[in-house]
């Protein structure tokens, strides 16, 4: 039996895996993390299970918290900037979530059990007994951890919601000036301290250091230029990719790259390029062009 066989489980198993992604930011990760803890509840005495969403969501919890310990380890030794895998928001995303991308690198800052406070309560909408369930540990410390974990992500926080058809409108406007080298039309849309990090996990060429600023990333668009008009970047498609608007091109070499722009005040604060494979094998399928159609698969 599998966690896809069961049909109560089945409609769990996306806010179980929502839940765990949110405190891994692995797709696969997160998709182990739930099986492993459909795996628990089938072993569990029935009686003692009175509430498999509860048992499941404390599970997936601790389970996430265990695993957060190895992957902060692995993300010291991580080659260049870290991003959170990329995730194609469905039609039918819980519009209470409001996590995008740059809180998800925020997260990355907090604590374990202060990321875990913090979503269980504030995103998934848990009382504090019930997140103390969770982490092991009094409902009043869970009210300080979501505190303080509330402190530190308040400046991430949208503060003004990008309608879609304005953010894809303006990842529209990016790719076609980045791509066709018009540093003015970029100059015009990019914030004065705009942010660019590139994650290619030293698996494929990727900046090892965040851009800060807009002279430094429209200095890198221009040294882009050339290779853009020499090896034009294929568009699969624009997308709202974990929150924020942005697109999926096969570019020089068969290389997947998935961009991320985070837009504030109607400019563009941060762009976020995903490009480490390993985070990649699990976009839609209609995203991708078929293999021999200008696109490999990178290892």
């Amino acid at each position: 039996m599998t966690a896809g066989s069961d049909p109560y489980l089945q409609e769990l198993r996306p806010r179980l895996i929502q839940l765990a992604y949110r405190m891994l930011g692995s797709v696969a990760d997160a998709e182990d993390v739930v099986q492993d803890a459909y795996s628990r509840w089938l072993a569990a005495d029935p009686v003692s299970v009175r509430e498999p969403a509860a048992f499941l969501r404390v599970v997936v919890t601790r389970l996430s918290l265990n695993q957060l310990k190895s992957a902060r380890r692995r993300r010291e030794t991580y080659i260049g900037p870290w991003l959170p895998d990329p995730i194609f928001d469905p039609e039918d995303a819980d519009p209470a979530d409001d996590i995008t991308l740059p809180l998800m690198i925020a997260l990355e800052r907090l604590s374990p059990l202060e990321r875990a406070a913090f979503l269980l309560h504030d995103v998934f909408g848990l009382d504090f007994p019930e997140v103390a369930q969770a982490i092991d540990r009094k409902p009043a410390a869970c009210r300080q951890l979501a505190s303080r974990a509330r402190t530190h992500l308040r400046q991430e926080r949208p503060r003004f919601a990008v309608s879609k058809e304005h953010g894809l409108k303006m990842a529209t406007a990016f790719f076609a000036a980045s791509r066709n080298g018009d540093m003015s039309a970029l100059r015009a849309m990019l914030a004065e301290d705009v942010v660019a990090c590139a994650d290619g996990g030293g698996k494929v060429p990727a900046s090892l250091t965040p851009l800060i600023g807009i002279d430094a990333v429209l200095g890198r668009h221009a040294a882009m230029a050339g290779d853009f008009a020499r090896f034009p970047s294929r568009l699969m498609r624009y997308a709202v990719i974990d929150g924020l608007p942005g697109f999926l091109t096969v570019e020089a070499g068969g290389i997947v790259q998935v961009t991320a722009l985070h837009v504030q005040d109607d400019r563009i604060a941060a762009i976020y390029v995903t490009r480490n494979p390993d985070k990649l094998k699990r976009l839609p399928g209609e995203c991708l062009p078929e293999e021999g159609a200008g696109y490999r698969t990178v290892t």
